[in-house]
């Protein structure tokens, strides 16, 4: 499916897919893929809701076929969302964020509450220093040590070859998932699918969640959260599940965990997974259609 490339105020062009009908009774949903600084990897989670839902998906600013070169701003991603939300004609939808993906969700929340209807995380979001920890022994347990002396040694090149740098990609993430007899394989896949990363992109978001961080503003992100908003992980993701249940608490809002589930839930437990999300986003539809 190709993308259509979606025009913005300042001349630059998303790439954007939408797949589903729309409804009078459901808000659009509108996915927030993580990194920062990949590609959008969302449609099988698109999947799980476009029969009944209109879903749409896109290339953040500076990745894929969203070609741009510039400073990259928390502002700025709000901003984008926002223009696309303009470009369909929706005065609101269901934001659906992954990884960082959530974060970006909640900022954009916090800055148009009015344009959320409804809020769905997912493996996310995982908030201040403290978690790093956590996911950095889980790392070095389900890595061994041949296997980190390698990563060790590819993160001190300055250049990478492309075999080096799938290399490199694999044994960064597939430490994501709880089967670790596929958790290979699916690293694989989508080292050699995100690629090229936008590095400088992930830098610059990176810095501007640490210099605004999210943490700080939990109390004004609970008030203006759209009831029924709801965190959805997987027990074996290596970032601390012990960490959702921070948030979820701050936010006064449900968590499912999904056991045998690692950092992308529907690869490992895609039944139960499309089963959660779909509950999650009809459950604030019900609520959104009815204030």
């Amino acid at each position: 499916m190709s993308a259509t490339m979606v025009p913005l105020p300042d001349g630059t062009a998303l790439g954007t897919w939408t797949t589903g009908t729309p409804s009078a009774e459901r808000l659009p949903v509108l996915l927030m893929h993580g990194g920062p600084g990949v590609r959008d990897y969302l449609a099988p989670v698109a999947a799980c809701l476009d029969d009944t839902w209109l879903v749409h998906r896109y290339d953040q600013r500076g990745v894929g076929v969203s070609r741009w070169r510039g400073a990259h701003t928390l502002d700025r991603v709000v901003a984008d969302a926002i223009s696309l939300l303009d470009h369909w004609g929706h005065q609101r939808v269901t934001l659906v964020g992954h990884s960082f993906g959530t974060n970006l969700s909640s900022y954009i929340t916090l800055a148009h509450p009015e344009r959320v209807g409804g809020l769905v995380h997912l493996s996310g979001p995982f908030l201040g220093p403290r978690w790093r920890d956590g996911q950095k022994r889980a790392e070095q347990a389900r890595r061994s040590p041949a296997q980190q002396a390698r990563l060790d040694e590819l993160n001190a090149q300055d250049r990478r070859s492309d075999a080096e740098d799938i290399e490199h990609l694999t044994l960064s993430w597939f430490t994501d998932h709880a089967d670790q007899s596929r958790a290979w394989q699916w690293a694989a896949e989508s080292a050699r699918a995100a690629r090229p990363i936008n590095f400088a992109m992930n830098q610059q978001l990176n810095s501007a969640k640490r210099a605004t961080p999210l943490e700080d503003r939990m109390d004004e992100l609970r008030q203006v959260a759209p009831a029924g908003t709801t965190i959805i992980g997987g027990a074996g993701d290596s970032r601390p599940e012990a960490e959702l249940h921070v948030v979820a608490e701050q936010l006064g809002v449900e968590l499912v965990v999904i056991p045998d589930a690692g950092h992308d839930p529907w690869l490992e437990q895609p039944t139960e997974f499309r089963d959660l999300l779909r509950s999650a986003v009809a459950k604030q539809d019900l609520i959104a259609m009815s204030g």
